[in-house]
């Protein structure tokens, strides 16, 4: 991937230009620039006669160079890096710092192209150049101080229609949110999850998602509300991103920043592998008894007192008892 600044002062990540890319793209300019030079061949032919063979060769010489050298130059001059092949294949010349190619740059890349390109000993060179060069420069751009980037990208598929809209729910809460901090990288991310979310596992879908929420609610605010599943809410949020790109806008003047983040959807619990079953305890011999102590007998109750009092006497009933 290649940061490149646009004139708006907005960074764009495009990857670099793919080697077949490249080579599709020359030669597309270069059956233009043969068609070009046969036209050239042609007219100096039927316009010169025998006796005009150095004019013929001299103008030969002439055209060739203009369409050699002129026909990129000038291309990438006027459209800032694109040839008619590299505007078939949506590629671009840009400047290593990503600004848009100059005129002095197109000319030295045209003018090293045409011992580069067009030279049978050299031409191994550019190519051996462009496969190792992490942003694939061939020898011009080395010394241009350019490469070729991606510019046309392949269209995206749509979100499914039940993602594409902010749920019921969420509504009143989607109404409230703050943007001004969702990376595009976040975004896009929440996006290719929500368009695999039918092609994924229930377990991978859940992780993923949770994951995947966290970090859009990192950089969100408010945050969702409780029990809001993470589908859900990255819906409800790209679709709120996608009405208000025209009028984006960063974070209210003179307001506070957002609070501390706080992990809105915890992690599914992962389970702990099964364990081996354990083999049965061996039974255990009964233990010997223990020796009892005998029962101490219940101290016996102190005998009463004999009452030292007189006795009262007997009620007289007539009757006394023999001696």
């Amino acid at each position: 991937m290649s940061d490149v600044v646009t004139g708006e002062a907005v960074v764009l990540e495009l990857p670099v230009a793919s080697f077949p890319g490249r080579i599709l793209a020359l030669g597309i300019d270069l059956a233009v620039q043969i068609v070009i030079l046969i036209a050239i061949a042609l007219t100096l032919v039927l316009s010169a006669g025998p006796a005009n063979a150095d004019y013929i060769t001299a103008a030969w010489v002439g055209g060739y160079v203009l369409v050699i050298v002129g026909y990129p130059t000038i291309f990438e001059t006027l459209t800032r890096g694109k040839t008619l092949g590299k505007m078939a294949l949506g590629l671009r010349v840009v400047g290593d710092d990503g600004s848009p190619e100059r005129f002095r740059q197109a000319l030295v890349r045209s003018l090293v192209g045409l011992i580069e390109i067009y030279s049978i000993v050299l031409a191994p060179v550019a190519l051996l150049t462009s496969l190792v060069s992490a942003k694939g420069k061939r020898v011009g751009d080395m010394f241009a101080g350019t490469y070729v980037l991606q510019e046309r990208m392949p269209q995206r598929a749509p979100l499914p229609a039940v993602f594409a809209v902010v749920p019921p729910p969420l509504a009143g809460w989607a109404q409230a949110l703050q943007l001004s901090r969702l990376s595009d990288q976040t975004a896009d991310a929440a996006g290719s999850y929500l368009r695999r979310y039918g092609e994924l596992s229930p377990a991978a879908r859940e992780a993923l998602g949770a994951q995947l929420a966290n970090a859009v609610a990192a950089e969100v605010s408010p945050p969702p509300p409780p029990g809001t599943p993470p589908a859900a809410y990255l819906s409800a949020v790209l679709a709120v991103r996608r009405d208000r790109a025209p009028a984006a806008s960063g974070w209210p003047p003179g307001g506070s920043a957002p609070p501390p983040w706080q992990p809105a959807f915890p992690p599914p619990p992962v389970p702990s592998p099964p364990t081996a079953p354990q083999p049965p305890a061996a039974p255990q011999p009964p233990a010997a008894p223990h020796p009892t102590t005998p029962p101490r007998p219940p101290a016996s109750e102190p005998s009463p007192v004999p009452d030292q009092s007189p006795a009262a006497e007997p009620p007289s009933s007539g009757f006394a008892p023999p001696a």
